[in-house]
């Protein structure tokens, strides 16, 4: 009788510890991804790795890998400049009214990023953003919005799923560029939630960019700010629009105080409404 009373007990310990593996593996697994639909991580280390998976999203980032490698250092300012320059008359163009704060122009790049334009400009249009606020504010990196949860963890893409990354070497995650957050290349978890780069050049980053083969873009780094330290848009991040005016708003809203757990604002920063508009000089 003692022998099978020391069986189940064996037995009933062996599930105790198998029971607190498996709760602990989910919930890690959960935790990451919620941390990946939260935040827009260093993607530097998958970078150098990358080419090393047959997943399509990612042989199409090792492309844009192998092209932005060859471009020269007057190819990426000419890119940058572009990036930068004033619309054409009649482009469609978005306004960000920020309560409190002021308006935010937003040009975009639709022969780039097709998907993630006509996502955006659809839920701005039937308001979608009305009332959505700033949830991840990080001064010297970015200001991030979209999910109507106000958490990083909700919302979802026009077609009610998520979309792959458009990469382009045209378009690059400079200072005021509006960018797509993503759980990663390959993931297809576009949905609504966006930033916008506020970094501005620093010390530092040409040895940076030197280390990861992109010395090419030293002088555009230079010439026009950007973050590349915590933000890597190469391979990984969608650039979809620019900043044409309201980067004063943008730098305004990055210096508000926030919760040092989460990033979040202590005092909410809410788009009223984006307003998706004509380019009129």
């Amino acid at each position: 009788m003692k022998d099978i009373w020391k069986i189940l007990i064996i037995i009933i310990v062996i599930a105790l510890i198998g029971g607190l593996i498996a709760f602990f593996v989910i919930r890690g697994n959960d935790k990451s991804e919620k941390d990946d639909l939260n935040t827009t991580s260093s993607a530097l280390d998958y970078v150098k790795n990358k080419g090393n998976s047959n997943n399509k999203e990612e042989d199409e980032a090792s492309k844009f890998m192998k092209e932005i490698k060859n471009i020269t250092s007057e190819e990426a300012l000419a890119k940058a400049d572009n990036q930068m320059k004033e619309p054409n008359e009649g482009d469609q163009i978005a306004i960000f009214h920020i309560k409190g704060y002021g308006d935010i122009k937003v040009k975009f790049f639709e022969n780039v990023a097709p998907k993630a334009v006509e996502n955006f400009v659809t839920h701005a249009q039937e308001g979608y953003y009305n009332g959505v606020i700033f949830h991840r504010v990080i001064e010297e990196f970015m200001i991030q919005g979209g999910d109507p949860q106000g958490t990083g963890y909700g919302g979802e893409s026009i077609w009610g799923e998520g979309f792959e990354e458009e990469l382009s070497v045209d378009a690059l995650p400079y200072r005021g560029a509006l960018c797509m957050a993503s759980s990663g290349t390959g993931t297809k978890s576009l949905g609504s939630q966006f930033y916008i780069v506020q970094a501005n050049y620093r010390d530092g980053m040409d040895s940076y960019l030197e280390g990861y083969g992109l010395g090419s873009f030293k002088e555009a780094y230079k010439k026009y700010g950007g973050d590349l330290a915590d933000l890597v848009g190469y391979g990984q991040y969608t650039t979809f629009g620019q900043v044409i005016e309201g980067m004063d708003i943008v730098d305004k809203i990055a210096k508000v105080e926030t919760n040092p757990s989460n990033d979040k604002p202590l005092e909410d920063v809410v788009i009223e409404s984006i307003e998706i508009t004509t380019y009129s000089k």
